[in-house]
């Protein structure tokens, strides 16, 4: 059974405060939310749950003494231990409701449909315009009033108790070690969420192969050899079959029924195995005339990304190439909607052009500025390539991604 619930455990030091765990940066101003959602987190609690602000005070002190032993979170709920004046510590729980199936749906329709929020997931970090596709759904990802509940097995009724208080704000430092975590309070794990992501950008479905062509009878070559006179002129043409054509799909390499290489190899069994599943699709590709024939280290970089996008895969492809996940995913968005001229002018530093030739794009953008050979709005960017194409790239989480097929017209791509 997959076990939900992640754990942040460990912020502890000895021989501070009496012989009690210390939190994470603990010192008597010690602040919380080093990221923009931990404090974002933390403003919720603050100005939109409506606690007491005089409980979060003394929870906060708490919290910065290291009362807090342990915390898990899982979907829609934090469960944590607090060690309080008496020796045996309180359990403390802090729930916040947890998305239905459906309003799931809604969020995920949205956030799909951008994929540089996918490659800032995969990056480990939460995009702001997350927390707005969530709003454009209809819903929350931060708390609002009345959505934070808390339990303590201490005496105190307030709500929310000290102890509980000093768990709301260690959760910050939960969301500061991985954006992840606020998502699955709302009740979506990190794999689940972006094996849904990469199901709604790509469309994969599962079909089957279709039905292996029969390969031509031929002629054996010692019989076409016989049939050739001593003086050498042959008797009757042998006709050379035609090459079977390629199947309806790439095969899958047989299994890999070797020993493992040694670890001093720095080899692994399954990354031969991508390896060979790669090449078979390479090899597909090429048979149907479906494919470069020669590519650059960067272009056959972006054409494996584009199979990974918005999947962990691409972020470990990514890490082996010592660029980042979100720099690849931009290659591999380009190669997807152009290939190689796509990833040219993804990569390229701008070039100069005649201005002339920029003209045509100023007439569809009048309020753009020109740099090079890029024509730029807030949020449209064109570029001309060396092919004489356009390019239009949209802005997302800072970053410009191209987003449509080339067009030999700036008009063909507003």
């Amino acid at each position: 059974m997959v076990d939900d619930r992640t754990p942040w455990q460990g912020w502890r030091r000895k021989g501070e405060d009496a012989g009690l765990p210390a939190a994470k940066g603990a010192g008597s101003r010690r602040t919380f939310g080093a990221t923009w959602w931990g404090r974002a987190w933390l403003e919720a609690l603050e100005q939109r749950a409506r606690l007491d602000p005089g409980r979060l005070s003394r929870g906060r002190s708490y919290a910065r003494r290291g009362s807090v032993l342990e915390l898990t979170v899982s979907p829609g709920e934090v469960e944590a231990v607090v060690q309080g004046s008496r020796v045996t510590p309180y359990q403390v729980t802090v729930r916040i409701r947890a998305f239905s199936a459906d309003e799931w749906d809604a969020v995920l329709d949205v956030v799909s449909a951008q994929i540089g929020r996918v490659a800032a997931l995969l990056d480990g970090e939460l995009p702001p315009e997350v927390v707005e596709d969530v709003q454009a759904a209809g819903l929350d990802l931060l708390p609002g009033a009345g959505e934070v509940l808390t339990n303590c097995s201490c005496p105190d009724f307030a709500v929310p108790c000290k102890h509980s208080a000093a768990v709301c704000y260690l959760v910050a430092d939960a969301l500061d070690d991985d954006p992840f975590a606020l998502l699955l309070l709302r009740g979506r794990r990190k794999d689940e969420l972006l094996t849904t992501l990469r199901t709604r950008r790509t469309g994969t479905t599962s079909q089957p192969l279709a039905p292996r062509t029969p390969a031509p009878a031929g002629i054996p070559a010692i019989a076409a050899f016989a049939r050739h006179l001593p003086d050498g002129n042959a008797l009757s043409v042998v006709p050379v079959p035609a090459p079977p054509r390629p199947l309806g799909a790439p095969g899958v390499p047989a299994a890999v029924k070797v020993l493992d290489p040694p670890r001093s190899s720095g080899v692994d069994v399954r990354d031969l195995v991508a390896l060979a599943t790669d090449a078979a699709r390479r090899a597909w590709q090429l048979a149907s005339g479906d494919a470069n024939q020669a590519l650059t280290f960067e272009q056959d970089l972006a054409r494996r990304a584009a199979a990974s996008l918005g999947t962990p895969e691409l972020a470990d492809l990514a890490h082996r190439a010592g660029i980042s996940a979100r720099q690849l995913t931009t290659w591999a968005t380009a190669w997807r909607q152009a290939g190689p001229g796509g990833l040219a002018v993804t990569v390229d530093d701008p070039h100069d052009v005649d201005p002339e030739a920029l003209a045509e794009a100023l007439e569809a953008l009048p309020q753009a500025t020109t740099e090079a050979n890029r024509v730029t709005t807030a949020k449209i960017q064109l570029r001309l390539g060396r092919d004489n194409l356009w390019y239009r790239f949209d802005k997302s989480f800072n970053d410009w991604t191209l987003t449509h097929p080339p067009a030999a017209s700036p008009q063909d791509l507003l």
